[in-house]
């Protein structure tokens, strides 16, 4: 799959698991609206990565680790308390956020191998 096809399904995700994660939290949780924004920002960014603009990707992939270096504590979280549904949520972002990271990544190695071979 495309890179900027998984990134567009991860920001879905994460649009809707933490918009879904806010609204079911005991006083909505301002931190849960954090995978919403990068999933807004991911999505509003998409554009550029299907058109493989460099810097554009590489910001996509930055802050895709960043998201998924900060879906761990909300897991471990959801864990603790017990919250399956949460713990569903979550590990739906992780799944999308790992998958569009591999994706990146075999893209930009399929670029350099591309650019290596001119």
């Amino acid at each position: 799959m495309k890179a900027h096809t998984t990134s567009l399904i991860n920001a879905i995700a994460l649009i809707s698991m933490g918009t879904w994660g806010y609204i079911d939290s005991d006083g909505g949780a301002v931190t849960a609206l954090i995978p919403v924004i990068i999933g807004v920002i991911l999505l509003l960014v998409n554009n550029g990565v299907k058109k493989e603009n460099k810097t554009i990707a590489h910001i996509a992939v930055l802050l895709t680790f960043i998201v998924l270096l900060g879906l761990v504590m909300p897991l471990k979280g959801s864990i603790e308390r017990g919250n399956s549904m949460g713990i569903i949520r979550v590990i739906i972002m992780l799944i999308t956020s790992l998958l569009a990271l591999i994706s990146f990544i075999q893209s930009f190695i399929k670029a350099r191998k591309a650019r290596e071979s001119k």
